[in-house]
């Protein structure tokens, strides 16, 4: 596989090109003898136009990724088909049975107490009312129910840029959720739908953070701005990075920021400090603040949830490793406990694994 992703990329050379600077960040310049058509995308900064094609690009890709989803979540489909079996000689009198058997399938896959028993019950009620007469007819309601409870907690699942170039993302997480992994796949599919990135490594804690995302930056042929020297600030790196963003015309700058527990006091208000800076740069910015979860975690990616979203005010989510756990529910519980959208998940390792969020996808590939 690493075979063939390189044959795909352009040229790069052996080393950077430094341009001058005397500010206490680099631009580090990955040139390319391939050239990328962007005239279709290119657009001044008061018009709608580039975020509005780009996300509808990024809409229509997501429908042919359809079947990576589906293979992402195949362990918590092989969980969930469990309730064909079950419903398959349902009838009235054994209802409680049936119903409580799915309870504890839905349980087990992550959907969460809370939710379980909001669909369960619904479905209860709906037997007993005559409204629903067959197994098949249980699941079609089952999934209908946790669909629309997707889409109307949180319908905006797309990338809201605004109209002001540069469109900032900024991407936050704790430790070990694959935060400068997700941001380069974000990087990586943001460049082939034609868009012009600059990537900040804001990760000023993590020495090998800025040596990860130069790599990132090596593969998707962008440029990226990193720290002069040890211990800079990431506000400093990431002012930077936008400042160069707004006065070289690129279109989308992404930060990265230092993986941090959400019970650290300090380091959640160098998030703040961060968003500050950004927004004195760019009227509205950032445009995005998306929290990396890790999915193998579950249901205790709430409580960072919870945090960072009190701090710095989450935007999306993107929720990673969904390809190696059963736990495939806990987007529901997700979108039901905090009414913050999903807007990626990731269901593998390649380079193109992290896939834009579709509600009525996710709920095709998580059941059978």
């Amino acid at each position: 596989m690493a075979s063939t992703l390189s044959s795909r990329l352009p040229h790069l050379p052996s080393k950077p090109v430094f341009p001058p600077s005397n500010s206490g960040s680099t631009l580090l310049h990955f040139t390319s003898k391939t050239r990328f058509d962007q005239s279709r995308f290119r657009c001044s900064a008061g018009q709608t136009g580039f975020f509005t094609k780009l996300g509808r690009l990024l809409k229509e890709k997501a429908k042919s990724d359809v079947e990576k989803l589906f293979s992402g979540f195949s362990k918590t489909r092989d969980n969930l088909a469990v309730i064909d079996e079950l419903l398959l000689y349902w009838n009235l009198s054994d209802t409680d049975r049936v119903l409580d058997e799915l309870e504890e399938v839905l349980l087990v896959a992550d959907f969460g107490p809370k939710i379980t028993i909001k669909i369960v019950e619904s479905l209860r009620e709906d037997i007993y009312a005559g409204k629903i007469k067959s197994g098949s007819e249980i699941k079609s309601v089952l999934k209908k129910s946790i669909l629309d409870l997707l889409t109307s907690k949180a319908p905006k699942t797309e990338l809201s840029l605004g109209f002001r170039k540069p469109a900032v993302i900024m991407i936050v997480g704790v430790n070990g959720g694959g935060k400068t992994t997700s941001l380069g796949k974000l990087a990586n599919r943001l460049k082939r739908e034609g868009a012009k990135i600059l990537l900040a490594a804001g990760d000023t804690f993590r020495a090998a953070a800025s040596d990860q995302l130069e790599i990132w930056a090596e593969r998707t042929g962008c440029e990226i701005v990193v720290a002069e020297k040890e211990k800079a600030k990431a506000s400093s790196v990431i002012s930077q990075a936008v400042k160069r963003g707004k006065e070289e015309g690129f279109d989308i700058v992404l930060c990265d920021t230092s993986g941090r527990l959400h019970t650290n006091y300090s380091l959640m208000e160098e998030l703040v400090a961060c968003k500050k800076v950004v927004s004195k740069i760019v009227n509205g910015a950032p445009n995005e603040i998306l929290l990396v979860l890790d999915g193998t975690t579950g249901l205790n990616m709430l409580p960072q949830a919870r945090e960072f979203n009190e701090v710095v005010g989450i935007t999306g989510l993107i929720l990673t490793k969904l390809d190696g756990s059963a736990r495939g529910g806990c987007v529901v519980s997700v979108v039901d406990e905090l009414g913050i959208p999903v807007k990626f998940v990731g269901v593998g390792e390649g380079v193109n694994d992290l896939q834009p969020f579709n509600a009525e996808e996710f709920v095709n590939a998580i059941f059978p």
